[in-house]
């Protein structure tokens, strides 16, 4: 059974002619739900008993007549006309929509992100060509940099997440892009410590806020369990593109005389110039939303009631904005308010730094050991693609336990006894290959950023908190590299043992900052189900017909851990 549009009723009129025909249709049993435990996540999972001919349609909220119009749409989502409680579909059509999302949506996703990658950390390739030499700069001036790059990102996250979610993420994303891609070009004409910082500073600012932009993009696409996984493939396109990274470098740095230039202004130009293309093709190839698909380069519109309804049936908050409706000060005021979300932010300003310190310096590291320009920046492959692999693994593991603190924590414990290691031992006296394996191994730690940012989504229950946390969190993150910018000195090389033992007490404090974290979500959920569990019927009924609370705030809620 499926409702049409009618122009002549308002919208509210329209939601409430669904729900109730919705509700008639449920009653007589004419449009069957499916089995919540047909759903596979994963596709190698939908092997023998997967039967794509079933009902996908899963339970929710619209199903039950009590409940069904206290969660419906506003009336200016702008997704409205394809809203349905009644539509079924089968788990075949979901997942050729799902494949349809994947090579449209995330895929591209995914090569803006990698664009962004290389255009903010190819700093490090350029280090190798003696740039600061040519610069007539110190370990403390490319410091002082990474610190204002990270500053001004984090400076930039949560006023370009207000802009996005005003003006719409997709035209927001390339017009990003296509500014932060001429900064990047002008590093070519790098004269000295005060233009490269100007250069770190705009860049950030430009590039600030594209990340939390693109997931909240995402999530106008997939549920919840969809974009946790996907986000994992999303920080793997940054590994990927750190490994194209070196081997770009390896053959733009070979360009070094050419026109009288070092090769690392080339290796500037070059690959900001491939992040323009990026961004100017962003414009046409990312669509406003679900309903808003075809265009000449996108191709006809897909399935939109099956994409609207299996999303708002997963998540009805989704419902509650328009996606180009701007956050007021007050909506904004009360989502940074919302304590419930300051366990993760914690989680972000830490979790990374001992790492991002190892990594901002692992190609002077190995310049120091005696490896040549050229080895050292393939020598950094083997990490990225040890990376790759490690999150993906991670990442599965998370969404089949359903553990996300645990295993978000086992990270912390890969990286323990490598940090451990430097602390301990000069690495300027051991050969040079052993470094090398150590650093490669620490480096390769299975990271949970990916799990984290999915994380803090779930747990924010609407779209204004989602658009707030989500600059959030990745502020935390910026903020962390700062910390980890600044961690070793000059006076403390080559073997930077202060900054060593530093390391050593981030990653123990991080251990127990993640338990600390289960034990919180564990107490919110138990306090919940004493107070839920002790109404009756009735008295559930009227709190979801009289209830003010909000987002993650309802009684109804329940945090995930």
């Amino acid at each position: 059974m499926s409702t049409v549009y009618s122009a002549k009723k308002g919208p509210r009129e329209y939601v409430s002619s669904v729900l109730d025909e919705t509700n008639s249709s449920t009653s007589s049993h004419i449009s069957p739900l499916g089995e919540p435990n047909e759903e596979r996540r994963f596709w190698f999972q939908r092997g023998k008993g997967y039967n794509p001919g079933a009902i996908a349609t899963q339970p929710s909220v619209f199903d039950d007549p009590d409940t069904a119009k206290e969660y419906q749409p506003r009336a200016d989502w702008e997704n409205l006309h394809r809203f349905d409680p009644s539509a079924r579909w089968t788990w075949g059509e979901e997942y050729k929509l799902i494949r349809k999302i994947d090579v449209r949506i995330m895929i591209w996703s995914c090569l803006m992100f990698m664009a962004l990658e290389l255009d903010r950390s190819n700093l490090q390739q350029a280090l190798t060509d003696n740039m600061l030499h040519e610069l007539h700069m110190t370990t403390n001036d490319y410091n002082l940099g990474n610190t204002v790059f990270k500053l001004s990102f984090l400076c930039a996250e949560l006023p370009s997440q207000l802009v996005s979610k005003w003006v719409g993420p997709d035209r927001w994303i390339p017009s990003q892009m296509v500014l932060w891609s001429a900064v990047a070009m002008g590093q070519y004409a790098l004269n000295g410590r005060t233009s490269f910082l100007v250069c770190r500073a705009l860049l950030g600012i430009l590039q600030g806020g594209f990340i939390p932009d693109v997931i909240l993009y995402l999530s106008y696409f997939y549920k919840h369990h969809e974009l946790s996984i996907r986000l994992g493939f999303f920080w793997t396109a940054m590994n990927i593109a750190d490994i194209l990274a070196g081997f770009l470098a390896f053959g733009l740095l070979h360009l070094r005389g050419v026109e009288g230039q070092s090769g690392w202004r080339w290796l500037f130009l070059l690959e900001g110039l491939l992040t323009l293309l990026f961004g100017l093709a962003a414009f046409i190839l990312m669509p406003p939303g679900p309903c808003q698909t075809a265009n000449w380069a996108r191709g006809k519109a897909g399935e939109e009631t099956i994409i609207v309804n299996r999303v708002i049936r997963d998540d009805p908050s989704k419902g509650t904005m328009h996606n180009r409706e701007p956050i007021t000060p007050k909506l904004l005021w009360k989502s940074l308010r919302d304590y419930d979300l300051w366990p993760l932010y914690i989680i972000g300003l830490t979790f990374g730094t001992p790492m991002t310190t190892a990594k901002q310096y692992l190609t002077l590291t190995l310049k120091g050991l005696g490896f040549s320009t050229f080895v050292t920046n393939l020598l950094t492959i083997p990490t990225e693609f040890l990376s790759i692999v490690f999150l993906l693994i991670l990442t599965y593991v998370s969404e089949v336990t359903e553990q996300l603190t645990l295993v978000s924590m086992l990270g912390q414990i890969w990286v323990l006894p490598f940090v451990v290691y430097l602390y301990v031992v000069d690495i300027t006296a051991v050969n040079k290959w052993t470094v090398w394996a150590v650093m490669t191994l620490l480096l390769a730690y299975p990271n949970a950023h990916a799990i984290q940012v999915g994380w803090n989504s779930r747990n924010s229950n609407a779209v204004r908190s989602r658009t707030v946390s989500a600059a959030m969190y990745n502020m935390c993150v910026q903020s962390s590299g700062i910390i980890a910018s600044n961690i070793y000195r000059t006076d403390d090389a080559p073997r930077y043992r202060r900054g060593n033992r530093v390391l050593v007490g981030l990653v123990v404090s991080n251990i127990f900052i993640y338990l600390l974290t289960k034990v919180y979500y564990v107490w919110r959920n138990s306090s919940r189900d004493k107070k839920w569990n002790a109404m009756t019927d009735n008295e559930k009924a009227h709190y979801l017909a009289t209830t003010k609370d909000s987002g993650n705030k309802r009684l109804d809620f329940r945090f995930a851990h």
